[in-house]
């Protein structure tokens, strides 16, 4: 690459955490310069961030870098040469539709939502593989709030795409001495946990919400990893992939922060709201559209996952939060770890 290379980058996604991560794509520093543009489906929005050099609306406080360019017109794209996806994993799909027109092939393609798309049941790399077939997929997932990261504290996360290499690669063009990034090529075993956590930060919001103490917290938290191992096991996940950042270390920053929406969504319906007005008081909760398809893609390979499941008969309006617990504890006991679980 020659010197004073100047990388163009597209954030597709104007939300918090799209907005911070134009800012590090776009930092100073390093041999390369980089001209970021952040796309957003809402002129308006476009317009104000153009206007006040802050995103109001989903991360105020932080202004924009001068080197991030606010825009509406998805031809903006065209030219880039990497493509953060920072949209809701739902949404995924259609927003990268909207692009495929102007994205180069060969343009790696990095999926930055969790989740798993509930109409298919297709995790995201298998999403965007399907809608940019010429476009390398990669996932970025790890214990990270967007608020945190916009403001320098110290993160971890990891970065995998199925080639190795490029992930190296993709990771150093985004670390920041605060935003450290491991690369990897467990594609599968970084998204799993990233979608499978959300759905168990909801149950640890309801045994928070009900009050039922820091023992049953740690004892949830410990037993919703046993559920998030096995299902990423039998979907090919290497082991150390789901004991690192994009598994456990993220599964317990969701599972234990008031800053998860998923969290707050389980502890709003643990103190006995009702599923709209939780919602409504938490917001957009990725776990709530994975819950569903989690459980039936459990089932399929019959995957034990009594936590998740009972997860998903709550939000279905199935059974009430005082019917799922007393489920879980009248599971009989068993060995720990028998058959290696």
């Amino acid at each position: 690459m020659p010197p004073n290379h100047t990388r163009r980058i597209a954030v597709l996604g104007a939300g918090a955490w799209g907005t911070a991560l134009a800012n590090l794509a776009a930092r100073p520093g390093g041999k390369d310069e980089a001209e970021v543009t952040l796309w957003a489906r809402d002129p308006a929005h476009v317009a104000e961030m153009t206007a006040t050099g802050v995103n109001a609306r989903y991360l105020p406080g932080v202004p924009l870098l001068s080197n991030v360019r606010p825009v509406a017109d998805p031809a903006e794209a065209q030219g880039t040469e990497l493509i953060l996806a920072v949209v809701p994993a739902q949404a995924l799909r259609p927003v990268l539709e909207i692009f495929a027109p102007y994205v180069a092939d060969g343009v790696p393609i990095v999926v930055c939502a969790k989740g798993i798309e509930h109409a298919t049941g297709r995790f995201l790399s298998e999403v965007a593989a399907e809608i940019l077939p010429g476009n390398p997929p990669a996932i970025l997932s790890g214990p990270s709030f967007a608020k945190e990261v916009a403001q320098g504290l110290p993160t971890a996360v990891t970065l995998a795409a199925h080639d190795g290499e490029l992930a190296a690669t993709l990771a150093g063009m985004l670390a920041t001495p605060s935003f450290r990034l491991y690369s990897s090529s467990d594609v599968r075993g970084v998204e799993i946990g990233g979608a499978a956590k959300n759905v168990l930060a909801i149950a640890s919001g309801i045994t928070a919400g009900r009050g039922l103490g820091a023992s049953a917290g740690a004892a949830l938290i410990a037993r919703g990893f046993a559920e998030l191992s096995r299902f990423g096991r039998a979907h090919g996940a290497l082991p150390g992939t789901l004991a690192g950042l994009s598994g456990l270390g993220d599964l317990v920053l969701t599972c234990t922060s008031s800053m998860s929406r998923n969290y707050a969504l389980g502890v709003a319906l643990g103190r006995g709201l009702s599923l709209v007005d939780a919602i409504a008081r938490s917001g957009l909760c990725e776990g709530t559209h994975t819950c569903g398809v989690l459980v039936d893609l459990a089932n399929a390979k019959e995957i034990d996952m009594p936590i998740a499941a009972a997860v998903d008969a709550v939000l279905a309006e199935r059974i009430s939060v005082e019917e799922a617990i007393a489920d879980l504890l009248a599971r009989p006991s068993k060995a720990e770890f028998a058959g290696g679980d």
